[in-house]
């Protein structure tokens, strides 16, 4: 006869609750695991060492020294399903005699296994996931000293499994973390940005803000709006630092811009003044700067009139239809940096296909298969391609900065008179 295993119906819903929760069902071999095993097979001199868990119809074996063919075997019967009914190891020392474990297909099927000792993993809060068990074909003794060894090692299991549970736990808090953190960096960019760009009419816009990291605002922006009377303010920066602190300085500049240039102030007065509402809002601990570029686009009769002043910005880049290639910029430093700081503005005419690109440095910081992408690869998307939209080139640049890396925040506006 053999002893059915029975345990109590409200423990053993909580114990399998508790098996889930370690999630270590059908996991890959693991060498901690099977090293603890040979290590058992060796010291206790057996041919087989199993580390079991004991499952709700089965009992599946996560490492198991000297069977490899098997990976899992029926609950009932099952000697570790009886094992994890007490707190005790389990020892059968001759199971051909043994009436618990007569029907066991290991004792009456081809190994024809003869000695069992098994030792509960026992969790933290007491439930008994399943067992370190070796097997032998022959009968034999088993001591209380080398009882004692056998719970020794299977809290050494226990101890894996629960370095493994804290690390899946500390991945996922980290993982709700960042998913938080990228919420919040998400959600604070998107206040930074236009909700929507303007419609010109004769005109392609299109704009991108790809961030180095979704879990940390950086401090490149963009700004396009309308200024009434057929004119637009389009504006790119780049505030120095990242986090909560260059989020405030970028509002504060994209907020004193777009003030200053729906009063009607000229691009070289509008870099003036958010020159400085920085230095104001600056102290000695903590003193940022940007650069930027403003540029007015006033519609004429024949096409666009283009007016920008530069604050130290990488310059605007015109690429004609003819394929002529312009780096467009004015004399003047960041703001913030200076005290009284000077900029200057031109005017440029623009014709049917040209188009405008600006951009933040971490354009230029992302790598090509030649090394570095220079403003003139950049133009050269736009020249090679005269047909292309501006929502194209904008996409061009997404890819090139995904596929190569960059490693800053990257913004880029694109301007093309379309007819």
């Amino acid at each position: 006869m053999s002893v059915k295993a029975s345990p109590d119906p409200a423990i053993e819903r909580d114990r399998l609750a508790a098996v889930r929760r370690y999630d270590i069902l059908d996991t890959p071999p693991d060498g901690a695991f099977d090293r603890i095993t040979a290590l058992a097979a060796d010291y206790f001199a057996v041919p087989v060492s199993i580390v079991s868990i004991v499952d709700e119809d089965r009992v599946w074996f996560k490492s198991r020294h000297g069977l490899p063919d098997a990976e899992q075997t029926a609950r009932d019967p099952g000697l570790c399903a009886s094992a994890i009914l007490q707190d005790e190891p389990w020892v059968l020392k001759n199971a051909a005699i043994d009436p618990r474990s007569l029907a066991n297909p290991l004792v009456a099927g081809e190994m024809g296994m003869r000695f069992y000792a098994g030792a509960p993993l026992r969790t933290r809060d007491g439930f008994r996931l399943g067992t370190l068990c070796i097997l032998d074909r022959e009968p034999r003794e088993f001591e209380p000293a080398q009882v004692a060894r056998l719970e020794d090692m299977a809290m050494i299991v226990m101890d894996e499994l629960e370095l493994r549970l804290s690390a899946t736990r500390a991945l996922e808090v980290e993982h709700e973390r960042r998913l938080e953190s990228e919420g919040l960096a998400e959600t604070l960019r998107r206040s930074l940005l236009p909700r929507r760009l303007p419609a010109i009419p004769g005109a392609q816009l299109a704009a991108i803000l790809r961030p180095a990291s979704q879990a940390e605002v950086g401090g490149d922006f963009y700004d396009c709006f309308e200024l009434g009377s057929k004119r637009w303010g389009l504006v790119i920066g780049d505030v120095t630092g990242k986090g909560p602190e260059a989020a405030a300085v970028t509002a504060m500049v994209r907020h004193s811009t777009r003030t200053a240039a729906i009063d009607g102030k000229d691009p070289a007065e509008i870099l003036a003044t958010a020159n400085r509402v920085l230095l104001l809002a600056g102290d000695e601990n903590d003193h940022r700067f940007a650069t930027m570029i403003f540029v007015e686009i006033r519609q004429t009769d024949r096409s666009f009139s283009v007016r920008l002043a530069c604050a130290g910005h990488p310059p605007m880049l015109l690429a004609r239809r003819s394929q002529i290639i312009e780096a467009l910029t004015t004399a003047g430093p960041g703001i913030g940096m200076f005290d009284g700081a000077e900029f200057e503005a031109r005017t440029i005419e623009l014709e049917l296909g040209d188009t405008l690109f600006l951009h933040t440095d971490g354009l230029t910081d992302a790598r090509s298969e030649g090394g570095f992408m220079n403003p003139q690869n950049a133009v050269s998307l736009m020249s090679d391609h005269p047909d292309a939209s501006a929502t194209e080139i904008v996409e061009a640049v997404r890819v090139f900065a995904a596929r190569e890396g960059a490693l800053d925040d990257v913004a880029a506006i694109v301007f093309k008179v379309w007819g």
